[in-house]
This record gives C-alpha cells, sequence and structure tokens, in this order.
C-alpha cells in the first residue's frame, strides 16, 4: 500500500472516504421481478453469484463503514415521475422504467439505507450524470470514493469513470460487483482498471476497521 497521497491505493482518510453502492435493488436482485428478463431463473449465474458473493460481501463492507462513521451513499435506478417521462433518451428507449412508488425499486433489507444515509435515484446508467452526487460528495468533503455493485460493466464502470475523472480516488470493491457473466465481470474490470485501485472486500473492510479504530473514544 502506498502512502502517496495522490496514488490510487493511498489511505482512506478520516472524514473523506465514502461508500458508493450502486443499484443494489430487488428488481434486479430477486429471480422473477426483472421484467426484460423472464427467461432468468433462480439457478441464473447472476442471481447465484449475487446471493452467494456480492450481497454478504456488501454486507460485511456496510458494517465496517458504518461502524467507522464512513459516509455511505446508495443509489438505485428510479424515475422521478410514475410514467418515466423524466428518464433519460437511453432508458426510454432500452426501455427501463421503475416507477418511484414501487417497493421492488428499493434496496432489499439486508443492503437497505440506515440512519440519514443518503439514496439517491438516477435514471441514467450514470450516477454522475443524472444525480447532484458530485454536490454532494464535494459538501460532505469526500476525496476517496470506495465503489461497488451491479453491474460491474455497465453502471459500476461508469461510477468508477466518471469519479476519477472529477478528481476522486477511486477504489472498486471487485469482489463486490456483479454482472451478467463472469467472462463479462473480468473483462470490465480490466477495462476500467487503470481508474481506480482493485480491491477486494477483506482488504477494504481492514482499512474501514483501521478508520474506526483511530476514531476518538475507541
Amino acid at each position: 500500500m502506498s502512502t502517496d497521497p495522490s496514488r490510487r491505493d493511498a489511505p482512506y482518510v478520516a472524514g473523506e472516504t465514502a461508500l458508493l453502492l450502486v443499484d443494489m435493488q430487488r428488481i434486479w436482485l430477486e429471480p422473477g421481478l426483472d421484467p426484460s428478463h423472464p427467461e432468468r431463473g433462480p439457478d441464473h449465474y447472476f442471481y447465484r453469484q449475487t446471493a452467494a458473493q456480492t450481497v454478504p460481501n456488501q454486507q460485511r463492507l456496510l458494517a465496517a463503514a458504518r461502524a467507522a462513521g464512513v459516509e455511505v451513499i446508495h443509489t438505485i435506478i428510479q424515475s422521478l415521475t410514475r410514467d418515466g417521462r423524466d428518464r433519460s433518451l437511453d432508458h426510454k428507449l432500452t426501455p427501463i422504467h421503475i416507477p418511484p412508488d414501487l417497493p421492488e425499486g428499493l434496496p432489499p433489507a439486508a443492503l437497505a439505507p440506515a440512519g440519514d444515509e443518503i439514496l439517491l435515484p438516477k435514471t441514467s446508467s450514470g450516477v454522475f450524470n443524472s444525480t447532484n452526487i458530485d454536490y454532494l460528495l464535494k459538501n460532505l468533503g469526500i476525496r476517496q470514493l470506495v465503489v461497488a455493485g451491479i453491474l460491474t460493466d455497465q453502471c459500476v464502470d461508469m461510477a468508477v469513470r466518471d469519479a476519477a475523472d472529477r478528481g476522486y480516488l477511486v477504489t472498486c470493491v471487485a469482489d463486490a460487483c456483479a454482472t451478467v457473466t463472469p467472462e463479462r465481470h473480468e473483462t470490465a474490470l480490466k477495462a476500467f482498471g487503470g481508474y481506480c485501485w482493485l480491491a477486494d472486500t477483506a482488504a477494504v473492510a481492514a482499512r474501514f476497521e483501521a478508520l474506526g479504530a483511530g476514531r476518538p473514544g475507541r
């Protein structure tokens, strides 16, 4: 691990680090809910992978982040209007539309926001394009952004690249992300790996725990 604060793997700094969970929603995670892919049953790779690894690893990250006082932000795909007229053109063409009052559009209980954690609805693949996350992160004093979520080669990819372009030091927690096939997952990590520090859950959780150990009163 480098001690150079200009490196992507620089040590996390208390008060300047946030965890971002991307699109961890029931509609994508629970078999039978995704209207675009009714053919995918519970034995599909994606559902098995997210249930066995992605969600448990994110639970571990959340627990460590919350204990350490690390800012936690959730983003979900969700239209602001019931008919989705506010969606991006791409989401209209795909089509992707999750109305604001759809329960399945929210995170599962295991990953639900706690306390006053921020939940940002987005209407495009890129959270930096269709939310005010950049403004929020700057207001919060965040310089280091830890990203995990789905899909690795779509919305996670965009979050990593866009955050890097805006001047954040980005960590992607590779084993807390997933996509439709293992090949797509690995290809994506190789493609955007130059924009971030690729780490695993154990390494990032240990860093969060170290931040917590240094908190006043600990």
